[in-house]
């Protein structure tokens, strides 16, 4: 008897290598847009965990930017049931803030993923990005001039999010919901040149494949891999330097203990500094980094940096304060 697909198994081993590590009780809720490779994880949970003993369910989150989307997101619901997953739940969002719409609509997704898996805590979220996700998220963040972070692109888990098909190719995720008869839908987003993501899909990416040759995406995530590493020990570090220099951005951080530090850890510290000041991540960029930097560098009693969310970052008898 032949096993099942060889796209398909590779989907259902990603799956059931994160299975392995919850604990007992979990509810594993898999976000599910309806586009193949959510669809394809879907697919794989509603095999995987009642094998493994765990409760599997979804969540489809309806942005409410097009039109149809209220039926389209209920429809997906109902897909996520005849897999399987219970619960199947759709959450509808409001999505306005700054950033970009890109940015604003993955906040209220996220948003509405998280009280979804608090709703039915103790629980987890899988996410479908691929590899090839990974290798866009490393060029967006190579284009930002981001730094070591950005370019360590999504980890494997992130709080209750896990991404068990990082490793997994978008044309081996598509072929596996192919071969489970799953019907996706392909947003049209993902086709529009306006938003960054989709030009690096479609064009530079592909470009990037005719210049070097094949394989530049599963570099790029390979890559990724190896920087995370890098920046995890490094941000532990610069933890510690927050410890020792006061901690708290309002009351303030001392000059002395962080001109005493390696350039690479400080300028971490000063960005989480500011990240828990209160300024919008979208928003921070290295630029304001580096203003801050020169506060304690090259500090030649300039008042105050002007800084995101109208926050200001002043030095001031041996501290750098960050606040309104």
């Amino acid at each position: 008897m032949s096993g099942p697909d060889p796209a398909v198994a590779a989907a259902r081993s990603a799956v059931r290598r994160v299975l392995r590590v919850l604990p007992r009780g979990t509810t594993v809720l898999a976000a599910c847009s309806g586009g193949p490779d959510s669809l394809a994880l879907a697919g794989a949970l509603a095999f995987e965990a009642p094998r493994r003993g765990y409760r599997a369910g979804g969540v489809t989150v309806d942005h409410g930017l097009q039109g149809g989307s209220a039926e389209r997101a209920r429809t997906v619901a109902g897909v996520m049931t005849d897999l399987g997953l219970e619960p199947s739940l759709v959450r509808t969002v409001r999505v306005a803030g700054g950033g970009g719409p890109e940015a604003a609509a993955r906040t209220a997704r996220y948003a509405a993923l998280d009280t979804a898996a608090a709703d039915h805590a103790p629980a987890v979220v899988l996410l479908g990005h691929t590899l090839d996700d990974q290798a866009e998220t490393v060029l967006l963040g190579l284009a930002r001039g981001s730094g070591a972070r950005s370019l360590a692109g999504m980890p494997p888990r992130s709080g209750l999010y896990l991404r068990p098909f990082l490793e997994l190719d978008r044309g081996t995720v598509r072929r596996a919901c192919l071969r489970m008869d799953l019907s996706p839908w392909e947003d049209p987003h993902n086709e529009d040149p306006r938003f960054a993501r989709s030009r690096v899909r479609h064009e530079a990416l592909p470009a990037l494949e005719r210049t070097l040759g094949p394989g530049v995406a599963r570099a790029l995530a390979r890559t990724a891999g190896m920087l995370r590493s890098d920046a995890d020990t490094l941000d532990v570090l610069a933890d510690d330097l927050r410890t020792r220099a006061g901690g708290d951005p309002a009351e303030g951080l001392s000059v002395a203990e962080l001109e005493a530090a390696p350039p690479a850890l400080r300028t971490r510290a000063l960005h989480r500094a500011a990240l828990d000041a209160g300024c919008p991540p979208s928003d921070l960029n290295a630029r304001h980094v580096r203003e801050l930097d020169r506060l304690i560098t090259d500090w030649s009693g300039q008042s105050h940096i002007d800084l995101p969310g109208g926050l200001r970052g002043r030095r001031r008898d041996g501290l750098i304060r960050i606040g309104g």
